[in-house]
């Protein structure tokens, strides 16, 4: 009656507190989670938690059921880990370019328990601003990319993470702030801040000023976003950035933000192996641990629908 998914869906539902956020944790859409639920429930013939409380509330068989998940899934999951290391070995490299700059913040998490796991892995990473990172993947020299611009390749497979909205840093006092999305055309008077990489590798030139050949009046380049944002909230310009990089600075009060369009802007990021890599035990586990943490750690993230 009972498997391992269905254990983990009701950890996932008490760590997250709702339906949404537990979705989010477990990569699928509210609705799917929802059916493993109702799912399971019918196959217990009892309700396992309270619908529309606040907070939310687990009947005794959903207690018991926490239960057991708090004993087993650990266990499985170290079990998992050992059978993984006997059938591979416990050495290899993993070399990786991160073309997401604001991206660290959620990776360098996974990264620390993926050395508790593996640590005979050598480990390095480095930002991709000042060299083509795909080209580097295809001949070894690095062995997994975050990127949102995946280029198609026999060799190299994309592994969706999430799908982030992509979001323009005003200034508090800028124009823009009293609209309540951004239109191309209105960067035409803009300086644009940004990374510095190819505007083919930037969100905002890719997916909203290049299909329709607008160009902003002019462009700045900083490595570091806190000076981005710096330059933005004293008026020296606008900055397209992942909304979850931005949040700690809306908090704040240091800027505010508007969508790319009615719609908003929404890329896909990917890491990017070798195919002859991607079914290692230890790169399974690392791409694991990043879903795992982006989804713990990074707000206004949804899953990829496959």
């Amino acid at each position: 009656m009972l498997d391992i998914r269905h254990l983990r869906t009701l950890a996932a539902l008490r760590n997250g507190g709702s339906l949404v956020e537990a979705a989010r944790r477990m990569h699928l859409t509210q609705s799917a989670l929802s059916h493993q639920l109702k799912d399971l429930e019918e196959r217990l013939n009892s309700p396992l938690f309270e619908r529309k409380s606040k907070p939310l509330r687990f009947t005794r068989a959903g207690l018991e059921l926490l239960q057991l998940a708090d004993k087993v899934l650990p266990l499985i999951s170290q079990t998992e880990r050992n059978l993984q290391k006997l059938a591979s070995g416990h050495s290899g490299r993993l070399h990786m370019a991160i073309e997401c700059h604001s991206c660290f913040d959620w990776l360098m998490p996974a990264i620390n328990r993926f050395r508790d796991h593996w640590p005979e892995v050598e480990i390095d990473f480095s930002t991709s601003f000042h060299f083509e990172p795909i080209p580097a993947l295809i001949r070894g020299d690095i062995d997994l990319v975050v990127t949102s611009d995946p280029a198609p390749h026999a060799d190299i497979h994309y592994q969706p993470l999430f799908r982030y909205q992509s979001v323009l840093a005003l200034a508090n006092q800028h124009r823009l702030i009293a609209e309540a999305f951004v239109k191309p055309e209105d960067l035409r008077e803009e300086t644009l801040i940004h990374y510095p990489v190819d505007r083919r590798r930037l969100d905002i030139f890719e997916y909203f000023l290049s299909p329709l050949g607008i160009e902003p009046q002019a462009t700045r380049q900083t490595e570091l976003t806190l000076m981005m944002i710096q330059l933005v909230a004293s008026g020296r310009g606008v900055a397209c950035l992942p909304s979850w990089a931005l949040q700690p600075y809306l908090d704040s009060k240091l800027v505010t933000a508007r969508p790319l369009g009615p719609d908003g802007v929404w890329p896909t990021l990917y890491a990017a192996v070798r195919k002859d890599q991607q079914d290692t035990h230890y790169m399974r586990d690392f791409l694991q641990q990043a879903l795992d943490s982006c989804f713990s750690n990074l707000p206004g993230i949804l899953p990829v629908a496959l």
